[in-house]
């Protein structure tokens, strides 16, 4: 299999199937908040501007869809101008909005916009946001041009090109028996992807068991999976059943199976060529009838040209891959995520009408601002960062009609950080010096195809591995220097490295994490979440 680069910044790495996309993507608003919230993800397809046209967007239409449905509405915000936005094709995969004098104030990313405005192919491959008169955000991007919006969503929210992708994936190997590989970084939903198979499939009336293997400590990891007999080791006061008999007949969900030692990965390859386990203790085969889905945030190919993992093992896994796209990837769907976790967590505190149309407030329930801030923030913890997000927002804003973010939340989203690991300066100077704001997002001075790959490693290795210092140093956005690393032979991530790696490194290091950082050469913040989940403890 080719060596690929990744997309992660900071926790997974995961290689890429190439696709084809379809030919020319159509230029698509999606709306990430507006005053009646349940609005979150409903689009406006601006298919004219294919044909060089022109389609003008006011508070009075044209008509914004919910993905699957026939039917709309237009914005109707009244603090909406009637006076329309005007978005015009100026060829070249180019679109330019034009603003008329008197109408919607509009701000494009962080500076209020007047006269007009042109968006290259880049910039619609992000995506923009667009904020209309500090109450309405739309963001500007590309979709498809057969979206498959009105399929069977499967259980998962969202309706961007790599959901589509993942949903047909899910529908095209569902039925069968063959072993499905599912690649993506944690906490992307990798687990809601192997449900989803399940679900479809033949075995969707027998069991489906889930497990973490990185949660199982390494000297019981063989008993949990196949079994152990009574007396097989110290402490089996009894015969163990085993994940593998448990989902007989159905679907067995293997997490993190990059982690799994040695001698399991042979006990692994054994059952998938066999059909049969060998208990821990027992002398003879258990037929097992299970459909066997793995997932991992690793990269496995690397792992096994260091030695720690076995070829023919991957291959046998991989019988189908099935790639779940990071959250960074999929800007189209922050906003209607969001409200689909913040309806959840309000309605599990009796505040469900919360979300019910402000149209007519002062402040809407999502500010404008703060929905800015979900969409450009870099979510290294993906879809379970946003809901344990979402979770932290509602509670903390009971009893009030906006959700309002505390301002240390608001510097952590401000600057790319996980909310709640914020690090704290180092030094004397940390006693003395007064909180400040994280600066804002520069504005990009370069085109990331103009960042050559060795400029890219000396900014990274000049800013010691910091992102957005390295952003800054390049004069380009956070999510053009993720794309760079996404493609850059020259770079690994934090989720590549191995735990020997890290451990050694540490030792080494004695727990200096910058020290660790320049040695490994990966993100520093990726770096420190990997260590802490190894349980070392940092100084």
């Amino acid at each position: 299999m080719k060596d690929q680069p990744f997309t992660d910044i900071s926790t997974a790495a995961t290689p890429r199937r190439e696709r084809p996309e379809p030919s020319r993507p159509t230029p698509c608003l999606t709306i990430v908040s507006h005053p009646s919230p349940m609005r979150a993800g409903e689009r406006l397809v601006l298919g004219a501007l294919l044909s060089v046209g022109a389609v003008a967007v006011s508070r009075v239409g044209p008509d914004f869809v919910p993905p699957g449905a026939t039917l709309g509405l237009p914005l109707a915000d009244t603090f909406l101008s009637r006076k329309p936005l005007v978005f015009e094709s100026v060829g070249e995969g180019r679109v330019r909005l034009r603003v008329e004098p008197g109408g919607t104030q509009v701000w494009v990313e962080d500076a209020p916009l007047t006269g007009s405005r042109e968006f290259g192919p880049e910039d619609l491959a992000v995506g923009a946001l667009l904020v209309l008169a500090e109450r309405v955000v739309l963001l500007l991007h590309l979709t498809p041009a057969s979206d498959g919006a009105g399929a069977d969503d499967l259980g998962m929210v969202g309706h961007g090109a790599g959901m589509r992708r993942v949903r047909e994936d899910v529908v095209r190997v569902a039925d069968l028996k063959v072993p499905v590989l599912v690649r993506g970084e944690t906490g992307s939903g990798k687990e809601l992807v192997a449900r989803a198979i399940h679900q479809r499939s033949p075995r969707r009336q027998g069991p489906f068991v889930s497990v973490n293997l990185g949660a199982i400590p390494k000297e019981l990891a063989a008993a949990e999976l196949f079994g152990a007999r009574r007396g097989a080791y110290t402490g089996a006061t009894q015969e163990r059943e085993g994940f593998f008999r448990a989902a007989h007949g159905g679907t067995l969900f293997l997490d993190e199976v990059g982690e799994a030692p040695p001698e399991v990965q042979v006990m692994l390859l054994r059952v998938l060529e066999t059909s049969e386990v060998y208990p821990v203790g027992g002398h003879s085969p258990v037929a097992v009838d299970v459909r066997l889905i793995t997932a991992t945030d690793a990269d496995l190919e690397e792992r096994i040209r260091q030695g720690v993992f076995k070829a023919p093992l991957l291959h046998r896994l991989a019988g189908y891959e099935v790639q779940v796209p990071p959250l960074r990837e999929r800007r189209e769907d922050i906003g209607l995520l969001f409200q689909h976790f913040a309806r959840q967590e309000a309605e599990a505190l009796g505040d469900g009408h919360r979300l019910e149309s402000r149209s007519s407030a002062a402040e809407p329930w999502l500010p404008s601002a703060l929905a800015v801030r979900l969409v450009r923030f870099g979510w290294p913890g993906n879809v379970r960062q946003l809901r344990n997000l979402a979770r932290q927002l509602v509670i903390g804003s009971r009893g009030q009609g906006a959700l309002k973010a505390t301002p240390r939340l608001e510097r952590e989203l401000d600057a790319g950080l996980v909310p709640g690991e914020a690090e704290a300066p180092s030094g004397r100077e940390s006693s003395r010096e007064p909180e400040r704001a994280a600066a804002p997002e520069p504005e990009p001075r370069r085109k990331p195809s103009e960042v050559t790959d060795t400029e890219l490693v000396e900014a990274l290795r000049a800013s010691g591995w910091d992102l957005k210092a390295a952003a800054l140093r390049l004069g380009i956005t956070r999510p053009s220097l993720y794309v760079l690393i996404d493609k850059s032979p020259s770079l690994r991530t934090a989720g590549d490295l191995t735990v020997e790696e890290i451990s050694r490194c540490f030792h080494e290091c004695a727990g200096n994490l910058d020290e660790m950082t320049r040695r490994l050469e990966v993100s520093r913040r990726g770096l420190q979440r990997r260590v802490r989940e190894l349980g070392l403890d940092l100084r």
